[in-house]
């Protein structure tokens, strides 16, 4: 089953599909001014314009995103006057369009060439679903009365507009929207189309950061770098790795396909599928979530299922014909989710198998020699002590006298107070654990004494005595110590070849060269030990 992560990656295809089909489709209308400028030109300014707009996704969109609204509003209310400028100039019977009965007139005209004309049909509803992948930005009624009251409405007079002008001039079919321009508005369109071009990729951008900070919360993605560009919305977020492979993707597609119709074809594909996936989804909240009564749910599923169906069937013959794009993005970030998924899933399993527990964990405290000090061990698990403790005294033969497990983790909240930074409960065998907390604004730095005092104070409200408190407070004078866990994991021959492949390859090369969990802590190497441990998962411990 998928997890919800792995779901919202699935739009990966599109932004890239909408990133470079908008910047390319707005500049494009530039070579109906000029038979010298050439499609390469074109190319490579639009390759220009991707190549800025990611360079400067980390500096954030707050000292820019003021501009956002004007700029859209400015486009919808241009492409609605020109719309209806063409509708009274050249057809004004076009509105009749609107009704959904010429449906069935166009299909029995056309038949075959009907339905194969629907992969054309489907880049007029594209963007559609991309106004609802930035849900971490606008909540859900801003988005419906701005799609219903200005959205809707201007698309409809644009289209009905470009179609009016085309029953007059049959022969611009390809570069409908710049030629049922009026000749002196051109210059300040192509201007305002190519900000609005900029404006709807920077929005997808900022929702492809905000998918990935998501699925890596969900565990379903590895940890890349993930640095808040606002100190008011924690929604804002910027991921370098992702800017990147991004700019990369959209350059070579917009280079590799130079413009042609390959483009639309990725396009129209990747949107459709993502519908569809869609309308399932919501057929799965409406049974499991909103219990809504079966009869309707069967209603809806087969009514939006028969209507995605039709233009999902009509794009399958383009997949060999630029189609194949999206489901090679798919399947790089599927590898990447599942192989990430499944691996967390066994090292979960095996820590769960071989914890140590209470009895176990006391002798070893009473094997090992106590040294003077205090040592922050950090773990991931809130409960239980890891197997890698185990491995640790084992190997050491020492604890220090004063110990405890540290979990960091960050909360949706911009700063914490100092007085809620931590979160002390006392385990037995006399050691304690500990629970760090962070805003998404603070600085997670544990360099220095100001975070070992703040450690003991808090551990001194926990004590039994005013003589355990003593030894906190001489703790930090006898030395201070950080623990870090690295675990790799090993399948070994009595697991199928491919689950060997997935863990010892996939699985080891993301853990080794993605971020690890304590990354982004800013730590005193000299005083840090990093403790490694092989977990060797073999099929009779996994049953």
């Amino acid at each position: 089953m998928l997890h919800a992560g792995q779901v919202s990656l699935r739009l990966f295809p599109v932004f890239a599909c909408v990133l470079f089909s908008a910047v390319l489709s707005a500049v494009q209308g530039i070579q109906s001014r000029s038979a010298r400028i050439t499609q390469e030109n074109v190319v490579l300014l639009s390759a220009v314009i991707l190549v800025l707009l990611f360079l400067v996704q980390r500096f954030g969109t707050s000292k820019v995103s003021f501009s956002f609204s004007p700029i859209m509003l400015v486009w919808f209310a241009s492409i609605s006057g020109i719309g209806v400028y063409n509708i009274v100039t050249y057809y004004p019977p076009v509105l009749k369009a609107v009704s959904p009965h010429y449906i069935y007139y166009y299909f029995a005209k056309n038949k075959k060439l009907g339905w194969e004309q629907l992969g054309a049909v489907i880049l007029c509803i594209t963007g559609a679903e991309a106004m609802f992948a930035d849900m971490g930005h606008f909540n859900k009624s801003s988005i419906q009365v701005a799609f219903s009251t200005v959205v809707f409405p201007s698309l409809i007079l644009a289209y009905s507009g470009q179609t009016a002008y085309l029953i007059k001039n049959p022969g611009a079919m390809s570069t409908a929207f710049y030629s049922s321009i009026p000749g002196p508005l051109f210059w300040p369109m192509f201007v305002i189309a190519t900000l609005a071009a900029i404006v709807a990729s920077q929005s997808l951008i900022s929702a492809s950061f905000s998918i990935i900070r998501q699925s890596i919360a969900l565990g379903c993605f590895p940890r890349t770098t993930v640095k808040h560009t606002s100190d008011k919305y924690e929604g804002q977020v910027y991921c370098p790795e992702i800017n990147y492979f991004l700019m990369l993707v959209c350059v070579l597609i917009t280079v590799g396909f130079q413009g042609g119709p390959e483009i639309g074809r990725a396009f129209g594909v990747a949107v459709i599928w993502v519908m569809l996936l869609t309308t399932m989804l919501m057929t799965v909240i409406m049974v499991v979530i909103w219990e809504v009564n079966h009869a309707l749910v069967a209603g809806f599923l087969v009514l939006y299922l028969a209507i995605e169906g039709m233009y999902m069937s009509s794009l399958m013959n383009k997949v060999t014909q630029g189609g194949w794009v999206p489901f090679a993005i798919t399947a790089f970030f599927l590898t990447i989710t599942l192989s990430w998924t499944y691996g967390r899933k066994k090292k979960s399993e095996y820590e769960e198998r071989n914890t140590v527990n209470e009895e176990e964990f006391a002798g070893i405290v009473a094997r090992s020699a106590r040294v003077p000090g205090i040592c922050f061990f950090c773990t991931d698990l809130m409960n239980g002590v890891p197997p890698i403790v185990r491995h640790y005294a084992e190997h050491t033969r020492c604890l220090r006298q004063l110990l405890l497990f540290v979990t960091f983790r960050t909360l949706p909240v911009r700063s914490v107070l100092p007085s809620e930074r931590f979160l002390v409960v006392r385990e037995p065998a006399g050691v304690y654990r500990c629970i760090v907390q962070y805003g998404y604004m603070d600085r997670h730095d544990i360099v220095g004494d100001d975070f070992v005092r703040s450690a003991i104070d808090t551990l001194k409200e926990v004590a039994d005595s005013a003589e355990e408190a003593k030894m906190m407070d001489l703790a930090p004078a006898d030395g201070v110590s950080y623990v870090l866990g690295r675990t790799v994991l090993n399948m070994d021959k009595t697991h199928h070849w491919f689950k060997r492949i997935v863990i010892n390859e996939l699985y080891r090369f993301l853990q080794k060269n993605f971020r690890s969990n304590v990354s982004t802590l800013k730590i005193d190497h000299a005083k840090t030990l990093q403790v490694g441990m092989t977990y060797e998962i073999s099929d009779k411990s996994s049953s």
